[in-house]
């Protein structure tokens, strides 16, 4: 009963009930009926209801669908409603006459009835209340006084806390919610002996986000994402060999390192009728309308490394530089377990380079079907046709020195003149699945396969094809509530052939790269989540030449 307000009081019938039953004399009916003799207590244990907490006023006892005129206590619901008006059905037009009341409840009802009757008396019209109900109120009240001044002072109590809520909000349509991440992260880059010196670093640094969500009508959703960090990649240190610098990045790296606050996210997502949504963001990522089907994606509480968020279909040309996306999107339901989902993507307006899509710089188009057959299953088959101004976001990274661009070729792979490709396209095909094999285990997977071709109208040309998959178990709740265990394996971005100018190249030279991650979240409490993990990268930058990567990450969120 703590959640009882002064609105609730005429939605709380279960004792004003049993004084009608008083008033009217059904009481009497059932004291004929059994030889014990009716009171205030035993009508509590007799009068089985209970008060619904969101309630259908009602004018006529009829439309109770549950109470029939055989019932004992018709004649005092009857009285009820259409004397005192001191009753309230459930939202179904039901009564439940059979659930269980408390004390408390029936004070609570009592004290509905004792108001209507204030009411009728206040309106000069005392003459409609007889002495006899008067006399049994007053006797269930002084019998109830107790709980009576319980529930006013609990209510007064609520009322004040309500009060202070309103005053200290800063908005009624807006709320705040904030996260930060402190990570201590140790990497080294596995340089064999005979080579270069074998690279390490360590950091401890930070990223905090700060959401403005705002709610205009209860369904769509207004977000601004305020975020500030200084965790960096930290595979940029360990550069000692080509292909490198990508292969330890973190989750939850945020692109920026300069501790400066910018809007990380600026988006609308709004219903337009009963199974589209629709999504427009100045600042948006593809993800927040793509499902990413991955229950680890998140980076504060999922996986600890970049590769094990997202495939390919959300990753290639996903950064759109320091001024981040322009997002459009919907996501459409045209079947009870199937759903469709679009979005255009486009690099922020800041970052236009004159070639590309709507904004001149990178830009991408994602279409998925996401199917669900069962509880325990879900698939997905996503299609992503992109532009990118350069090769690194398609796989064709500074290790094959293809774009001019990067260190010394590998053998069997030419150099080309600096800056004679300007862009690619490319075009991705992702297949992806969910399998809650208990509700514990979760079993989940994708694969993908990417064409790359350059799209500079000259005598230099690059086309290439990749692939990429990963597969990861899961297991939540394993030693408490809101744990998290996984382990993660998977093939990142690897080139499976490469043709220059029309002529194939031998990638003899070249080995798949693979990482193994696992982690393990441990929850502190309902706010606060610590995540020790590691993750081992082989063969990074597809060279068997270059050491395995090794990062340790202990990851600790809070969030409010």
């Amino acid at each position: 009963m703590s959640n009882l307000s002064k609105k609730n009081y005429s939605v709380v019938i279960s004792a004003a009930v049993a004084a009608s039953a008083l008033i009217s004399g059904a009481a009497n009916a059932q004291a004929q009926a059994s030889p014990k003799s009716v009171n205030a207590d035993s009508l509590v244990e007799q009068v089985q209801l209970r008060p619904s907490a969101v309630a259908q006023n009602v004018t006529s006892v009829s439309q109770l669908s549950d109470v029939r005129p055989t019932d004992w206590a018709f004649t005092a619901l009857q009285s009820l409603v259409e004397r005192y008006g001191c009753i309230a059905g459930y939202p179904d037009r039901t009564f439940r006459g059979k659930q269980a009341t408390s004390r408390y409840e029936f004070a609570a009802g009592l004290n509905a009835c004792l108001d209507k009757i204030n009411e009728i008396i206040s309106a000069g019209l005392a003459d409609k209340v007889s002495k006899e109900d008067l006399a049994t109120l007053q006797k269930l009240q002084e019998e109830f006084a107790s709980e009576l001044a319980t529930l006013r002072g609990r209510v007064d109590a609520l009322d004040a806390k309500t009060a202070k809520l309103e005053a200290q909000q800063f908005s009624t349509t807006t709320k705040l919610r904030g996260e930060a991440i402190f990570g201590l992260a140790a990497a080294s880059d596995g340089t064999p002996s005979g080579g270069p010196l074998d690279k390490t670093n360590t950091i401890f640094s930070y990223r905090v986000r700060l959401n403005l969500d705002t709610s205009f009508t209860g369904k769509d959703l207004l977000r601004t994402r305020l975020q500030a960090s200084n965790t960096p990649n930290i595979g940029t240190a360990l550069d000692t060999n080509p292909g490198t610098a990508n292969a330890s990045r973190l989750s939850f790296e945020s692109g920026r390192s300069d501790n400066t606050f910018e809007i990380n996210r600026l988006y609308y997502r709004f219903p337009v009728g009963e199974s589209l949504t629709a999504y427009i963001a100045p600042i948006g990522a593809t993800e927040d309308i793509i499902n990413p089907l991955n229950p680890l994606e998140s980076d504060s509480q999922g996986t600890i490394s970049r590769f094990g968020r997202f495939s390919p279909l959300i990753r290639i040309a996903s950064s759109g530089g320091a001024s981040g996306l322009a997002v459009a999107g919907f996501d459409l339901k045209f079947t009870k377990d199937a759903n469709l989902q679009v979005a255009y993507s486009a690099s922020n307006a800041a970052a236009a380079a004159g070639q590309g899509g709507v904004t001149g710089g990178d830009t991408k188009i994602i279409a998925q079907l996401v199917y669900k057959p069962s509880d325990s299953f879900t698939l997905g088959a996503g299609y992503a046709n992109a532009y990118t101004a350069s090769g690194n976001n398609v796989g064709l990274s500074s290790g094959l020195n293809v774009d001019g661009t990067g260190a010394a070729p590998i053998v069997g792979v030419p150099a080309l003149p600096a800056g004679t490709i300007t862009g690619y396209k490319s075009n991705t095909i992702v297949g992806s699945l969910i399998w809650d094999i208990t509700k514990k285990f979760t079993f989940n997977t994708w694969g993908s396969y990417t064409f790359v071709d350059s799209t500079t109208n000259n005598a230099t040309s690059v086309s290439g094809n990749f692939t990429s998959w990963a597969a990861a178990l899961s297991g939540k709740d394993l030693f408490g509530e809101g744990d998290l265990a996984a382990i993660l394996f998977g093939q990142p971005l690897s080139l499976n052939s490469l043709t220059v100018n029309g002529t194939g190249v031998n990638l003899g030279g070249l080995s798949k790269t693979y990482q193994l991650e696992a982690l393990y979240r441990f929850r502190v409490s309902k706010n606060i989540t610590i995540t020790p993990g590691v993750f081992f990268v082989f063969n990074p930058g597809n060279l068997s030449a270059n050491g395995t990567s090794t990062v340790g990450v202990i990851r600790t969120t809070f969030s409010f």
